[in-house]
């Protein structure tokens, strides 16, 4: 069979699923379009806290029920909370997915939020707040997040401050989920070893009395760009540089994965090449793109030390700009390829399968066909690569974060300066 099959119930709950003949496992999971981007100020951190909760228990399964009732039968249960959805899914053999599926609804739409497992993981947050904190390739991000949009749901951390997640109440996570995990906003997806009719029947049961909400719309990202240097002593100067890219909807969408990949994607990319290899001024440098419905992001990192982060900030610039002026059509075919090999080699995964089909499907409104991916991968041309590039060396308002011995590293003003030159 080993095609996608999507049905919509009348609430607007979608269920979207892909037989994959040869397989004895299968991947299921909720995806709920509530995240860091529909908190308020002062709900900071509370989408990744109900995450969490999730798996604390339900009326009818304790914590450690929902773990074994996966694990008994050798499957693999987890969450993550991203700025845009929240993710909560399973992998197990064919026989346990109507299992599964109970148990992923079970704790997506029944979480008894316990005061006293409330206070337990409210400290198991606050040590993974304070590990990301000890992690300066880690926490580099968020503070690049935040100067790219200071101020901005879409600029916070998504583990949220310290202070903030002690004080989190019943009320708060109860509150919350009242108002963002409606129907509308929920794709089970299935993949491996399923059932489409299997699973719709299932997920009408569970699923079919949730009413339809009204939906808070989520405030648009606003582009500033801003600096953040935080001076430390550090073995490492963390240096991260970003530009606003497109959005998911954008004309360019491919030709930026592309540009990002063939500049910083690998160890053939041009800032791999230039910066590591024949410079020898970092061990790891790398670009990567983000994407949103309304923005994006372009990302460079690299850790170096204090005494050469000024050499390596301005060739780094240096290399944007020549990138823009003579990317060739040999490094980008080599990016087209590693694109579309990355794409089929996830499409090999139930569980990748899985999550590409939800978020497909919930930001398109439809799963494109592999095949058309490739067929727009492969119509990017060399034209359209320097031309996305040099739209975002044009229109320039870096973000800039810096962490550890950065005293010696240029501004954001002068960077922008030299980019513009």
């Amino acid at each position: 069979m080993n095609q996608i099959r999507i049905s919509t119930l009348p609430n607007g709950l979608r269920v979207v699923t892909r037989d994959m003949p040869g397989l004895h496992s299968a991947a299921i999971g909720i995806w709920v379009s509530a995240g860091g981007r529909d908190e308020r100020a002062d709900q900071n951190g509370i989408a990744h806290f109900l995450e969490h909760m999730a798996f604390k228990g339900t009326p009818t399964r304790s914590a450690l029920q929902i773990a074994e009732a996966i694990e008994n039968v050798g499957g693999y249960i987890n969450a993550y909370t991203s700025r845009d959805v929240t993710s909560y899914y399973v992998r197990v053999l064919a026989g346990d997915v109507s299992m599964a599926l109970d148990v992923i609804s079970d704790i997506v739409l029944n979480p008894i939020f316990d005061e006293r497992e409330i206070e337990v993981e409210r400290g198991v947050i606050l040590q993974e707040i304070g590990q990301s904190l000890d992690t300066p390739d880690d926490v580099i991000f968020d503070w690049l997040q935040e100067a790219a949009y200071p101020d901005q749901p879409i600029g916070r951390t998504i583990l949220g401050p310290a202070e903030r997640v002690s004080h989190f109440t019943r009320e708060d996570l109860s509150g919350f989920t009242a108002e963002h995990y409606g129907p509308e906003r929920m794709i089970v997806a299935a993949s491996g070893a399923v059932d489409h009719d299997s699973i719709l029947r299932q997920v009408e049961a569970i699923f079919s009395h949730l009413a339809p909400r009204a939906l808070t719309a989520r405030e648009p990202a606003r582009w500033q760009g801003a600096e953040t240097r935080r001076v430390k002593k550090l073995e490492q100067a963390h240096f991260a540089l970003a530009f606003e890219g497109p959005g998911y909807m954008a004309p360019d969408f491919y030709a930026a994965q592309i540009w990002t990949s063939a500049l910083g994607g690998g160890m053939s990319s041009r800032l791999f090449q230039k910066i590591r290899e024949e410079r020898g001024l970092c061990y790891s440098i790398f670009a990567q793109s983000g994407f949103h419905d309304d923005t994006g992001m372009v990302t460079i990192y690299a850790g170096t030390s204090g005494d050469q982060i000024a050499d390596l900030a301005n060739l780094t610039v240096d290399e944007l700009k020549r990138a823009a002026e003579d990317m060739t059509e040999t490094e980008i075919a080599r990016a087209r390829a590693q694109l579309k090999a990355g794409l089929l080699m996830g499409l090999e995964s139930p569980t990748g399968q899985a999550e590409r089909m939800a978020r497909s499907l919930a930001i398109w409104g439809r799963v494109a066909d592999p095949a058309e991916v490739a067929e727009r991968i492969d119509a990017v041309t060399v034209a359209d690569v320097r031309a996305h590039a040099e739209a975002l060396i044009r229109n320039a308002r870096p973000a800039l974060a810096l962490y550890g011995p950065v005293k010696s590293a240029p501004s954001r003003a002068r960077l922008a300066e030299r980019l513009a030159a």
